[in-house]
């Protein structure tokens, strides 16, 4: 039996057909904060508590990332698409206004509105292909009611 590697563009395109909750992970480095827009949220274990995210180690994030201690965890909620892209834009200070935001827990910066914030501190780091995955364990949580920011087919949505 031959088997083929699927092309990027057709990955991407089926890819896209699966609506993902939209999180923002920041950390803090030595040249201040980063932070990046990510659809590649999940939780891995209960017991003990894990997440996973992924991000390209090709980002201007990576650096930040690859050396943080901790991370925050952002679910976005319904109202905060700016904020997603924000933090999906190159090129840009993503911490300016109209970006809010405060330094907490282990210089985690926390972003103000979202639905749930988790600082995580980093348990590995996985090269796969031109990511990396990290896994992280919560060690601290804030949460508030509302529904999430969604983003399926290229668009971000609101859950009905």
């Amino acid at each position: 039996m031959t088997v083929t590697a699927i092309e990027p563009d057709l990955f991407r395109q089926l890819l896209r057909r699966h609506a993902a909750g939209v999180v923002v992970i920041t950390a803090t480095g030595p040249h201040g904060p980063a932070g990046f827009t990510a659809t590649s949220f999940t939780s891995v274990s209960l017991h003990p508590p894990l997440v996973s995210f992924c991000l390209d180690r090709r980002s201007s994030s990576w650096p930040t990332v690859q050396a943080a201690g901790h991370v925050g965890v952002h679910v976005l909620a319904d109202a905060q698409e700016q904020v997603a892209r924000q933090f999906a834009t190159s090129g840009i200070d993503r911490f300016a206004a109209p970006t809010r935001w405060r330094a907490g827990a282990h210089d985690v910066p926390v972003l103000d509105g979202a639905l749930a914030v988790l600082v995580c501190r980093v348990v590995e780091r996985v090269h796969a292909g031109d990511h990396a995955i990290v896994l992280a364990e919560p060690v601290l949580g804030e949460h508030q009611e509302g529904l999430p920011l969604l983003y399926h087919m290229g668009r971000y949505l609101k859950a009905a």
